[in-house]
């Protein structure tokens, strides 16, 4: 068992010379569980949610069953359970934690990886080749006003009113500068200003999600954003250049061609052709092929 940058992988040889790694995140999220069952989390306001509690569970059953029948099988499985999924930084931190050089001769030929979903229904499974997850970039943008009374605004520049001009401005990426058919999702989720009703204050803070399935999307509509927050400023009066701070940052998960083809074809034998489906692509993010990428192999 090696302990890497906040991961554990468990490492199961049996002979032969290939080697697969499955890994399966293990994050808890910032949500009370209420089903009330005997498993349930115990912390208020924790559980492992969206997905996790099963990744977990599937990565834990699948290194039993292959424990208990090696006579079934022959090579070196590696069981890998990464932190942080939710933040973007879980993959990285086993990366920099040593990952590599602790698989050393134990190094996969391929990484696998799955998520629960939504759709297909219940008992069905999908797979996609080539892009299925989104990239995603989550940013915290600071622009600057003058504060003053809500009765003297001339005296001040209304960092709420900048504000909004940009949250207007910004739908204008997706809708006007993306060419029809190209995927690109620009959201302000989070806005905060001010503390009363008659005070204009002297900073306003955005959140803004992008996702992308193109990486020259992706940067196009990060270089938009760049321009008009700058651009509003600029029209506003702001008495000083706004700030950006990646909150959190995700690459595009991009499925290999012959990877996917041995995956679903396993998974039509297994479970009979009629409950293996092709997935549309799932505008969601996640970091899982950072470890693939580290390792240079397919996923």
């Amino acid at each position: 068992i090696h302990q890497v940058g906040g991961g554990v992988v468990g490492v199961f040889r049996n002979g032969g010379s290939k080697s697969v790694l499955f890994r399966a995140d293990m994050d808890a999220l910032p949500v009370t569980e209420a089903t009330g069952l005997d498993y349930a989390s115990v912390e208020p306001g924790k559980m492992h949610a969206c997905g996790h509690d099963a990744h977990v569970a599937s990565g834990l059953g699948a290194a039993a069953l292959f424990a208990k029948n090696r006579d079934k099988w022959s090579g070196t499985y590696l069981a890998l359970f990464q932190p942080g999924e939710e933040t973007g930084l879980g993959a990285q931190a086993m990366v920099d934690g040593g990952l590599v050089d602790a698989l050393g001769a134990d190094k996969p030929q391929v990484c696998l990886a799955q998520h629960v979903l939504t759709a297909p229904e219940a008992g069905h499974v999908a797979t996609r080749t080539g892009a299925v997850l989104s990239a995603g970039d989550s940013i915290k943008i600071t622009v600057f006003g003058i504060g003053s009374h809500g009765s003297m605004p001339n005296l001040g520049v209304d960092p709420i009113v900048l504000a909004s001009a940009i949250v207007g401005r910004l739908q204008g990426i997706v809708a006007r500068e993306l060419a029809p058919g190209q995927f690109g999702v620009v959201t302000v989720g989070s806005i905060h200003a001010g503390t009363a009703p008659n005070i204009i204050p002297d900073r306003a803070e955005l959140q803004v999600n992008v996702r992308a399935y193109d990486n020259a999307v992706r940067d196009k509509i990060l270089k938009a954003i760049d321009r008009i927050v700058r651009a509003e400023c600029q029209a506003s009066g702001s008495p000083k250049d706004p700030t950006f701070e990646t909150l959190a940052k995700f690459p595009l998960t991009v499925n290999d061609d012959a990877t996917n083809t041995a995956v679903t074809q396993a998974l039509q034998t297994a479970l009979g052709a009629e409950y293996v489906h092709e997935l549309a692509p799932v505008p969601a993010s996640e970091d899982f092929s950072l470890i693939p990428d580290a390792l240079g192999v397919p996923y």
